[in-house]
């Protein structure tokens, strides 16, 4: 096991961790490696060539602007989102770019930014080919990434160019289940929170991971906040009306009439998600939790135990971060949190399933509750298709993080209402979310040509 709960909780930019977050990280590396190579000063031009459901989705979430700004050597955590527009377009009216921050390049759009929308690459649905040629047009290198699903990325060969280094020594705790989790937690008396930080300590010091943590869900408190502040359109040719900041007025206007409402509680956790992925899709500043696609749905199930739950505390905090990792490290372990290979369900529905193990442990649950949890976090997302309309991530994308931490909240209440005991384990439900991506057909994994992204379309 070498994924750290920080590989999963990443910060970055919207609007899409696989489209966004990873082609920019893809197109960084390679722009990196030419310069470890000695090439840099040789390149006269870059070609980038993006397949399947980057190809065919990848202007609605961004993939060009992520993969230019890549190639001059910016990453999501460190770019400012003030800073994306105004360099775009510089780029774009000069027609030259700056090849990792350095070596001045040629760019024709048309001919060195191509997406092919139905041709894929063998290793994954979210495949990047990058040429460098040099002034006489001949190919100098060429390299080949995967951006497989909350920002992961994958070289040709399968290794993994961003996270922890998966050399040398395993974990103190290693798990690669939920029967394991459960196991490993009971044999060695610890909470899933507790086995995660040591775990964590591999790495980095108890008081760094601490800070992390905390920074963490500070970015996601600021995505809240920010979100609710900011009023108008998203960007792109369907106009969404921004929803948070009028919600949040209403909301602060009655809250003595809220009293008397007792679901009143949704509308706050509704509020919460939308407010964090009208941030992404705007491009502003969120956390992949498990991606950018479903940055909403744990943001507002911490907010609801900060804001609602007796006793809420950093300490509380971090045992969410830490249990909400623990279960998103099986799914990306067993089974996939990319759109593009098993839909929505590999997204919200992940997401659903950590937040909802999270807040069962941070209000007491035993082991076998937090899993329990997660599991009918799940069971209740199978199936769930990946069909942004106009290849953006706003309908229903926006939406679907609301209902995806109701869902949370509720499986927590079931979970915790009973003794841990249940017929479907957190394993099975993995499973069958795979088998159940596996057999969806292409057109319903982030490639808007089915349901809503086509019949919306129509109407």
């Amino acid at each position: 096991m070498s994924i750290s709960t920080f590989d999963l909780f990443k910060v970055g930019i919207g609007p899409s961790s696989s489209h966004t977050v990873g082609p920019m990280i893809a197109a960084s590396r390679f722009a990196g490696y030419l310069q470890e190579a000695g090439l840099l000063a040789s390149v006269h031009s870059v070609r980038s060539e993006l397949y399947g459901s980057l190809g065919a989705t990848g202007k609605g979430h961004g993939t060009d602007k992520a993969v230019l700004l890549g190639l001059e050597g910016h990453l999501p955590d460190q770019i400012d989102p003030d800073f994306v527009e105004p360099r775009l377009a510089e780029i774009r009216n000069t027609k030259q770019l700056l090849l990792n921050g350095t070596h001045a390049v040629a760019l024709n759009e048309k001919e060195h930014l191509m997406f092919f929308r139905r041709e894929s690459l063998p290793q994954h649905p979210n495949g990047m080919r990058f040429l460098a040629m040099d002034a006489s047009g001949n190919l100098l290198v060429q390299k080949e990434y995967y951006s497989v699903g909350g920002g992961f990325v994958v070289s040709q060969e399968g290794q993994r160019v961003n996270g922890v280094q998966v050399d040398g020594p395993d974990v103190p705790y290693p798990f690669h289940s939920g029967d394991d989790l459960v196991r490993v937690c009971a044999e060695n008396g610890l909470t899933i929170a507790q086995l995660m930080m040591e775990n964590e300590k591999h790495w980095r010091t108890a008081e760094e991971v601490r800070v992390k943590l905390l920074g963490i869900w500070d970015v996601m408190a600021s995505a809240i906040k920010r979100g609710c502040a900011s009023d108008g359109e998203l960007p792109g040719p369907m106009r969404v009306k921004r929803r948070a900041h009028e919600l949040s007025q209403q909301l602060r206007n009655r809250s003595e009439e809220s009293l008397n409402d007792p679901l009143s509680m949704l509308d706050w956790v509704n509020l919460y998600a939308m407010a964090v992925n009208e941030e992404n899709a705007a491009g502003g500043r969120i956390v992949t939790a498990p991606t950018n696609g479903a940055a909403g749905v744990i943001p507002a199930v911490l907010q609801y135990y900060i804001k609602f739950v007796p006793g809420a505390n950093q300490d509380g905090v971090m045992t969410f971060l830490l249990t909400a990792a623990a279960i998103g490290l099986i799914y990306k372990e067993n089974a996939s949190i990319s759109g593009a290979e098993v839909g929505c369900q590999g997204e919200v529905g992940v997401a659903c399933s950590m937040a909802a193990g999270a807040l069962a442990a941070v209000q007491g649950g035993s082991t076998e509750q937090i899993e329990n949890a997660a599991e009918i976090g799940m069971e209740h997302n199978l199936g769930m298709t990946c069909d942004p309309v106009g290849g953006l991530v706003q309908i229903p994308c926006i939406e679907r993080n609301a209902m995806g931490a109701v869902k949370a909240i509720n499986a927590a209440r079931m979970a915790l209402r009973g003794n841990g005991k249940h017929y479907v384990s957190l394993d099975k439900v993995i499973k069958t979310m795979m088998q159940t991506g596996a057999d969806m057909k292409t057109k319903y994994k982030e490639t808007s040509r089915g349901g809503l992204a086509v019949n919306v379309i129509e109407c």
